[in-house]
């Protein structure tokens, strides 16, 4: 039973967001959705993830799981908005403990947030752990680097990397969030090298480098043959020092602090104000 994809464009963040689905079985994933946020007035809106609603009723597909590939820094999660709405288990890769723990007492946020299950998760995955929807089956790859929390869903030959890779044309993620390791990222990636050359992979964010088109479908194969950040024959040594070079010149993503507060917990919002913390230069 071959897996159906049906990709979606945030354009404000440059985020795909997938739904995969078993139209036989009539059962669905949710794959890094996106919730509406604009900076410069607050305003929090349901425009793009009432998308994904449409689409799911309007193949009369159930939700089984509604998944993050990582706590991302760059958009808001809708995952509890779309669990209200259509059901389904959210999850993430047991790594998000480690976010957890790092951004809690940076945001100066209540420990009540995170007590029994207030987290908003319903399941955090292991290395290699399997699960099902409908009649179709994925599998769990822990793929840190990025984040400690960084996993890689394997459905049915495809493979969705998060921000691990992007296409081979833009390379692959930064390493300089908390708990980000340039050596760990290089591993992540042979990981992912080592499936099968006609594996797909759907990318998390496609910045369309020279005003390209949009693309977020590559290959095994595709990417280690012409990743300009990691083709195949790179060493460790030299990924390292190109990633932390590169990694120095980046700027903080500008909604780093609004995304992690939600994405910490499941895609759940702030009572009343998002906070952002003072950093004074050294």
């Amino acid at each position: 039973m071959a897996a159906q994809v049906k990709a979606f464009y945030h354009q404000d963040t440059s985020t795909l967001s997938y739904i995969v689905f078993d139209q036989i079985g009539g059962h669905a994933v949710v794959i890094d959705s996106v919730r509406d946020f604009a900076v410069n007035s607050g305003m929090v809106g349901s425009f793009f993830a009432d998308q994904l609603i449409a689409f799911l009723n309007d193949n009369d597909l159930t939700t089984d799981w509604i998944l993050e590939t990582h706590a991302h820094a760059d958009h808001l999660s809708a995952a509890s908005y779309l669990k209200e709405r259509i059901g389904g288990k959210i999850a993430v890769g047991k790594g998000i403990t480690e976010v957890q723990s790092f951004f809690k007492p940076l945001l100066a946020l209540n420990d009540e947030l995170f007590a029994d299950g207030n987290d908003g998760f319903d399941h955090l995955f292991e290395d290699l752990e399997c699960f099902s929807f409908g009649l179709l089956s994925g599998r769990v790859i822990a793929t840190p680097g990025h984040t400690n929390d960084s996993v890689t869903y394997l459905i049915e030959g495809n493979a969705f990397v998060g921000d691990t890779l992007f296409m081979p044309d833009f390379g692959s993620a930064r390493c300089d969030f908390p708990g980000g390791d340039a050596s760990l990222l290089y591993d992540s990636i042979r990981r992912i090298y080592e499936l099968p050359d006609e594996t797909k992979l759907w990318i998390c964010h496609d910045y369309q480098p020279g005003g390209r088109e949009l693309a977020y479908l590559t290959t095994v194969a595709e990417s280690k043959a012409d990743n300009i950040h990691i083709s195949g024959d790179i060493t460790r040594d030299d990924f390292i020092q190109f990633r932390q070079e590169r990694d120095s010149h980046l700027s903080a993503p500008k909604l780093l602090y609004p995304s992690v507060q939600v994405n910490i917990r499941a895609g759940q919002l702030p009572e009343k104000f998002f906070k952002i913390p003072i950093m004074m230069p050294a």
